[in-house]
């Protein structure tokens, strides 16, 4: 595992778990006690994605054997971020209508939040289906992320195999070359051997002749 992933990885759960009891407390606020709690939560995001953002760079520089677990985690952190994000936009939302109540009740306008029955169940339907369709957005886009990650890393993969590859194919060149010089080196040698044996037996039949030429003029006298 790598130790720089890992630092990062302490830093992200230590704030995480700071901006969820920063959400809680934030809910139970009103007035400028909530608005700076919001903007503590708003930083402390900020700092979390950018820890999210030097994971995904850490990890994706190691082996492709522990960078497919650090990205595994990764997912889990970007999930939990944006599960943060959301309790944040929940409570600003809160706020905002709070807010926009209260002015009505200012200005006047109380009579429109005396709609009725059926106006506000449309409205609420209407709420429902725009959340409905901002999830399948999200989840649509997470899934399109995790597929890019996915093709980013077999790619990677790739590259490294046909490195190998190549090295291996001139790894072979090498060999051949190599077998190349032994056979002419076998080939020289075998006819310096050639060239030897005839030198040798040229030698014997001159010996040969030598001591017969000898022996016929003792026996003649």
């Amino acid at each position: 595992m790598s130790e720089v992933f890992d630092g990062y990885e302490r830093q992200y759960c230590e704030i995480s778990a700071s901006l969820s009891q920063k959400c809680s407390s934030a809910s139970i606020l009103d007035g400028e006690k909530k608005k700076q709690k919001v903007q503590e939560i708003k930083t402390g995001l900020d700092d979390a994605e950018t820890l999210i953002r030097k994971m995904d760079l850490e990890a994706r520089s190691l082996q492709p054997s522990i960078r497919a677990g650090l990205l595994a985690k990764l997912r889990e952190y970007k999930s939990d971020l944006n599960n943060l994000k959301s309790e944040l936009k929940r409570i600003t939302t809160a706020n905002s209508a709070q807010a926009t109540r209260e002015e009505l009740l200012e200005s006047g306008m109380a009579n429109t939040l005396a709609m009725s029955s059926d106006q506000r169940g449309r409205l609420l339907m209407s709420t429902e289906r725009l959340n409905q369709s901002t999830d399948r957005i999200k989840e649509g886009r997470r899934t399109m992320l995790e597929t890019e990650e996915l093709g980013v890393s077999i790619l990677q993969d790739l590259h490294q195999q046909r490195q190998s590859l190549l090295h291996a194919n001139n790894t072979l060149h090498g060999v051949d070359d190599y077998v190349g010089k032994s056979k002419k080196i076998l080939s020289a040698m075998s006819r310096r051997m050639d060239r030897n044996k005839w030198i040798i037996g040229g030698v014997i039949v001159v010996l040969v002749l030598a001591i017969l030429l000898i022996l016929y003029f003792k026996l003649a006298h």
